[in-house]
């Protein structure tokens, strides 16, 4: 039995355009951007100093997440949690908690 041959030509896609094109990367692609605007949005509030340390992390329902360097800076950022929520949820965002992640390099 013989296959008949192809006629899917093999090109490079850009990863961008692979994730639009398939449903479920297009909604990881989405969430990524979310994340990445609401850490815009909120990074006038946190302390300068801690800026660097930050991370937009996952988004998970009403849930999302904050990758953090270091427990010091973690620590610092629980004080302002209250009104980073608030300053989202003003927004337009749908937030019922921040959690903290910290992600120490290499490990």
């Amino acid at each position: 039995m013989t296959t008949p041959p192809s006629n899917r030509r093999h090109h490079a896609v850009p990863i961008l355009q692979a994730a639009e094109d398939a449903p479920a990367l297009a909604k990881l692609a989405q969430l990524a951007r979310e994340s990445s605007e609401r850490l815009l949005a909120i990074e006038p509030l946190i302390p300068s100093p801690l800026r660097s340390a930050v991370k937009a992390g996952p988004i998970d329902g009403t849930d999302w997440c904050l990758l953090v360097n270091s427990n010091a800076a973690a620590a610092k950022l629980r004080q302002v949690l209250p009104a980073l929520k608030a300053h989202l949820c003003s927004r337009g965002w749908q937030v019922n908690s921040i959690r903290l992640k910290v992600q120490i390099a290499g490990k």
